[in-house]
């Protein structure tokens, strides 16, 4: 019999961080949610933050503060989406993030104005995020932002 995999504490939080944010993607587009999925959803955006902040660089961070505010958008929980679409958007600017980063972090912040019924926001935001999304210089990361961009919920005509 084989022993079990032996990690180390920064490869656990490594392996934790991905594998919560990605077990976060099947939830946001499966039809009839329940609650408690709904809650996992949201424990599981927590999770992967946490555990970047552990290991990761501050690009991770930015991931996982767009993650933790989408999933609060998609509940339609703007106080929280608005938080942390703001948390994103500080690291994006303190980082000099671009491309594909400042696409999604401005879609993050277009979500929570939306989820909060802010149509003016939400439209400016979401403008801006066509902007970065269109130049964003990888043709597979420029179709995924513009994709994740027109995919609901909007809540308000943006």
């Amino acid at each position: 019999m084989e022993s079990p995999e032996r990690l180390t504490l920064e490869e656990s939080h490594k392996r934790f961080a991905v594998d919560f944010f990605n077990e976060i993607w099947p939830l946001l587009t499966k039809e009839g949610r329940t609650e408690e999925e709904d809650e996992r959803m949201v424990n599981a955006a927590h999770a992967s933050l946490l555990h970047w902040q552990h290991v990761g660089k501050p690009i991770n961070a930015q991931r996982g503060e767009w993650m933790v505010s989408h999933v609060y958008a998609v509940l339609g929980m703007a106080g929280p989406a608005a938080f942390h679409a703001g948390r994103c958007m500080r690291i994006t600017e303190e980082q000099g993030l671009q491309d594909f980063d400042l696409a999604y972090a401005y879609e993050g912040l277009a979500r929570a104005h939306a989820a909060a019924g802010d149509r003016a926001e939400a439209a400016r935001f979401r403008g801006l995020a066509k902007g970065a999304g269109e130049r964003v210089a990888e043709a597979e990361d420029r179709e995924l932002s513009m994709g994740d961009l027109a995919a609901g919920p909007w809540y308000v005509a943006a």
